[in-house]
């Protein structure tokens, strides 16, 4: 696996900025982003070629330094992220049981919410920097519930257990459905995520056949977003061409498909780009 950048104690930055998680299972609530430059992949439908080249070299304590001000707003804020919850009842549960259980116990109630913001690596490709390894072990060392939106196409294994791995299998229509790499389903945890990005009726028969024969669904959740069409300067021209012989899917046509085959998995409406303008940074 070939890296981006030296293996002093950098990484090479195109953005960090804070706005709401779009994606996963965590979408809408508060998110650091820390974008990093250089992608080996030219998916047909990518809308963050920007990072290819653009950053600079910052080093990992400037990052913490960035990442912990654009936190400080969100001191002591914590969230549950267990389904039904109630704070009221939560309340009263660690009430009775701070009262009865030990200090080691104690402790161990008081951190079991991650705190907010949750943090994202993304980019480019986060994994093609080796020093993205040592800042998500920093970042989960300091509490934070830390993301990493990687391809299929790099090896995960080295990811701190700790992160949530959001794995982007590509799909047919991407051009780049060849680099997969699937060693690494034996390595995702039930709290990762596969993510399929689906723009062809062809993509959508793949991600059926996928699930299917290698019971994804019994891994970790299953997550589908619609390719969103790309705005005039986001098409940059080193990407791949979608593969000739292939049926455009709209976005009803595809939550149709998958409501009538009851697939296992979550859409995406993918809130960053119904927020804001589908073509706008920083968001």
């Amino acid at each position: 696996m070939a890296y981006f950048g030296s293996v002093s104690e950098t990484l090479n930055v195109n953005e960090i900025y804070l706005s709401l998680q779009g994606e996963s299972t965590f979408a809408g609530l508060p998110c650091i982003f820390v974008r990093l430059t250089a992608c080996n992949l030219r998916c047909s439908y990518c809308d963050s070629a920007y990072a290819f080249t653009e950053g600079k070299k910052q080093s990992l304590p400037e990052i913490r330094a960035e990442i912990d001000r654009l936190a400080k707003p969100f001191a002591g804020r914590d969230i549950p992220l267990t389904p039904g919850f109630s704070p009221v009842i939560q309340r009263q549960q660690q009430a009775e049981t701070v009262s009865s259980v030990s200090g080691v116990a104690r402790s161990k109630l008081e951190t079991q919410n991650p705190k907010l913001p949750l943090i994202e690596l993304t980019g480019g490709e986060p994994l093609l920097q080796k020093n993205a390894l040592p800042l998500m072990a920093q970042l989960c060392d300091a509490g934070f519930t830390v993301l990493i939106e990687t391809s299929g196409a790099h090896d995960i294994s080295a990811v701190d257990v700790r992160v949530r791995r959001i794995m982007d299998l590509k799909c047919p229509s991407s051009g780049e459905v060849e680099r997969n790499r699937w060693e690494n389903l034996a390595h995702l945890k039930s709290t990762d995520e596969i993510k399929f990005v689906i723009g062809t009726v062809e993509d959508y028969a793949w991600v059926k056949e996928q699930i299917a024969k290698h019971k994804l669904d019994t891994i970790c959740p299953l997550l589908v977003s619609w390719v969103h069409p790309l705005a005039p300067d986001q098409q940059d021209k080193s990407l791949k061409k979608v593969p000739a012989g292939q049926t455009p899917i709209t976005r009803l046509d595809l939550v149709e498909r998958i409501i009538a085959d009851a697939l296992p998995v979550r859409f995406q409406a993918q809130l960053h780009k119904i927020i804001w303008p589908p073509e706008q940074r920083g968001v």
